[in-house]
């Protein structure tokens, strides 16, 4: 009967070990997610910004570097969604618009 004891014991352990862990794995991810939405925005007269010639809408760049279909979406210093703002790796603590667009865009590799 101790055996049994142990065995339930240690299944119960191992369940509680497991549902924390998960806790603690989602719990570690939210204020990740929230401080990307808490970022001020890049303005096109921040001195990085002009620096890097960047606009808030690709579109409207007049630059020759750029190529049809560059923005900060599909750039490999951005990390944010598809729409609206996220975080950039040139821009520290700050976050620029997916659909602007600077000199230093690379192309994210797949």
């Amino acid at each position: 009967m101790s055996h049994e004891k142990d065995i339930e014991s240690r299944r119960r352990f191992l369940k509680a070990a497991a549902g924390t862990a998960a806790v603690a794995v989602v719990a570690g991810t939210l204020p990740r997610f929230a401080r990307a939405a808490d970022l001020p925005h890049v303005a096109e007269s921040d001195p990085t910004a002009k620096a890097l010639g960047y606009v808030e809408d690709a579109s409207k760049s007049s630059d020759a570097k750029r190529k049809p279909g560059d923005t900060c979406t599909n750039c490999q210093f951005y990390s944010g969604g598809a729409t609206g703002y996220g975080p950039c790796q040139l821009f520290p603590g700050k976050s620029v618009n997916a659909k602007g667009w600077c000199v230093s865009h690379a192309v994210k590799k797949a």
